[in-house]
């Protein structure tokens, strides 16, 4: 193995990171960017490979037409990302898979490679990194050999990458030498969990915040994220502070109401783990801080791509697959299902039946919710921070109902439990109420929009929902609206009691 201790004693480190480019980058890409300023830093040579051919060959999450529009892309965004944490781009190399990968020789390795690996071998390499499926491609078994060869054709001491890959790692120090090759040293760092407590992937949108992201879109995914009170595992806000923000920042502030310990700056992580452990910091504080943090170094990325250049390249390479089904020719269904229109939401009166604590987390509660159908709906939520477990019993609720059921902390939620909350205070949060004499099962329609009717399920990967959400909002007068137009029962207007001028979700 070519030791590392013994090149530095001889040379300057030469290291690669590769990317497949598949989906958009996210937030999580600022782990090994900030790894990769520590390896310039330290004066090793970096090359960072855009594996285009990898991409394919990984299920085909890019297709072929594609391949070369999603290189581009990802080669301005992380230069975006590397300059937006001051990292020099002169000092980087930057190479396309395809433009050696389809060489004679490398060919002739990958045949020479196949006719040693087991099928065994190539499908365990690529078990967490490779798209699973019951009948795999035989593309995704190619896949980690190619990853292993490209350390020998970019001429490199070692390979940088997550600690998901560390299988692929294997694999390559294990044939490599079979091939006559040098045995390369492995570098990892650790992986952020998604959003949603599992890892953060591109082609998961719910685990995920992309680097191009709104600011409305950052706050609402954030504000939607896994972050159990006192929970310090598979907590990806938690974990973006640790290997994100005090890598890059050194730092990180939440501002609080003095009543809750006012604001405080930590410069030490252990620090905010212990008191968010001991439930010093509230959920809601540590997400407005993450957020403020987040924005900042998304700014410089977001402020490249208005160019109309990148804009283009954004909607090129990763165009929206409604409009190749289709949509403007003709196609009435296609019309149907892309407009955004609020009666699309099938949103019910409900009636709160039972309330019990959920089994395996502490912050979270089960609702049996009454809404007219034959069996009652299980809710997960975490309203009774908010209001007592007795003032829920018996009380009538708004639940969204056409939304995937989606599963929390193992036991799945089968709607959605619509609240009004103020920006900036986590803790300020009232369901909405239907008008007195409401039944459950009683359908809630937008002023306006009485007659259309609701889809059976919502396509989480149309992202409906999160469109039309943007405008739910409580009036000066408590009344809940979109655009300026009521939500209403037969019997009236919806409400809340007391956050004018709130957001509902």
């Amino acid at each position: 193995m070519l030791c590392i201790k013994q090149v530095l004693s001889e040379r300057e480190l030469k290291v690669y990171w590769g990317t497949a480019t598949t989906g958009k980058p996210h937030v999580a890409y600022f782990v090994p960017m900030s790894k990769i300023a520590d390896f310039l830093k330290a004066g090793c040579e970096v090359t960072i490979l855009f594996a285009d051919l990898h991409a394919f060959l990984d299920n085909m999450k890019a297709p072929w037409e594609l391949l070369e529009l999603r290189v581009q892309y990802y080669e301005q965004v992380i230069k975006a990302m590397l300059e937006s944490i001051g990292v020099p781009l002169d000092k980087l190399k930057f190479i396309k898979g395809t433009d050696f990968q389809l060489s004679r020789e490398y060919t002739l390795d990958v045949y020479r490679l196949s006719s040693m690996v087991t099928e065994h071998d190539a499908k365990k390499a690529g078990a967490e990194v490779v798209k699973q499926v019951d009948h795999p491609l035989l593309s995704g078994l190619l896949y980690p050999g190619l990853q292993a060869l490209d350390e020998e054709y970019l001429k490199v001491d070692a390979q940088f990458g997550g600690v998901d890959q560390r299988k692929i790692f294997t694999l390559a120090e294990k044939y490599l030498p079979s091939l006559g090759y040098a045995k390369r040293s492995h570098l990892m760092n650790p992986m952020v969990p998604g959003l949603t407590g599992a890892k953060m992937s591109s082609s998961e949108e719910e685990s995920k915040i992309d680097l191009l992201d709104r600011k409305e879109d950052v706050k609402k995914k954030l504000k939607k994220a896994f972050c159990e009170p006192g929970n310090i595992e598979n907590n990806g806000v938690l974990s973006f502070v640790k290997h994100v923000l005090f890598p890059l920042v050194g730092e990180f502030s939440i501002k609080r109401d003095p009543k809750f310990g006012g604001d405080k700056t930590y410069t030490d992580f252990e620090e905010v783990e212990k008191e968010f452990g001991e439930e010093l910091i509230h959920p809601g504080d540590l997400k407005a801080g993450v957020e403020v943090a987040l924005n900042k170094l998304l700014d410089p990325i977001r402020k490249k791509f208005e160019s109309p250049e990148l804009r283009k390249l954004s909607s090129t390479a990763y165009p929206d697959p409604s409009k190749n089904k289709g949509a403007g020719k003709g196609n009435p269904k296609v019309a149907e299902e892309d407009e955004l229109v609020p009666s699309r939401l099938d949103i019910r009166v409900g009636k709160v039946i039972s309330v019990e604590k959920h089994p395996d987390a502490d912050s979270l509660y089960l609702e049996k919710i009454d809404v007219g159908e034959a069996e009652p709906r299980t809710v997960v939520s975490g309203l009774v921070a908010y209001v007592s477990q007795e003032a829920l019993q018996d009380r009538l609720v708004l639940l969204l109902c056409n939304l995937k059921p989606q599963k929390m902390r193992g036991v799945e939620s089968q709607a959605m439990l619509l609240c009004a909350s103020i920006e900036g205070d986590p803790r300020r949060v009232e369901p909405l109420d239907p008008p007195e004499g409401s039944s459950p099962g009683e359908r809630v329609f937008v002023e306006g929009y009485e007659t259309g009717k609701p889809d059976d399920k919502l396509n989480p990967k149309k992202k409906l929902w999160e469109k039309l959400q943007v405008d739910l909002k409580v009036s000066g007068q408590c009344v809940a609206q979109w655009q300026d137009k009521h939500l209403m029962t037969k019997l009236g207007h919806i409400t809340c009691k007391t956050l004018k001028g709130g957001n509902i979700s």
